[in-house]
């Protein structure tokens, strides 16, 4: 039972998290990221038109939300799956990922990832 006494700020300030560029070759925006909350984290990322993301994999699991931009998704080495506004994707913790950007705009997605991301759970795959 949570009572006033164990009960933490119901509200996080995001402040002026600004996007920032990536070794991914994206743009991130956390939107919930820290200590405190180590279950999860949530970001923005955005995806400029006809970029690759690097092949890389995380330790946590990983889940992209897309929210506008059409794109090819490829998860674990298998074929490219077109993806699109609605489109969800799971990534298993250790399976290889990239996305590219196929539309004309930016590519638009949330990431959900469990537990929280930390740079020690990117790993680049070349």
């Amino acid at each position: 039972m949570v009572t006033e006494t164990t009960m933490h700020e119901p509200v996080f300030k995001a402040g002026t998290r600004d996007e920032f560029w990536t070794d991914e070759r994206c743009y991130i925006r956390e939107l919930i990221n820290i200590e405190s909350v180590p279950d999860f984290s949530l970001a923005d990322s955005r995806v400029e038109p006809g970029v690759v993301t690097e092949l890389h994999s995380l330790s946590v699991r990983e889940w992209y939300y897309i929210k506008e931009g059409s794109g090819l998704m490829e998860v674990g080495g298998g074929e490219p799956i077109e993806v699109g506004p609605g489109d969800t994707v799971e990534i298993p913790a250790g399976v290889s990922q990239r996305i590219t950007n196929t539309g004309a705009g930016d590519l638009l997605l949330q990431c959900v990832c469990m537990p929280r991301f930390t740079p020690e759970c990117y790993r680049p795959l070349k």
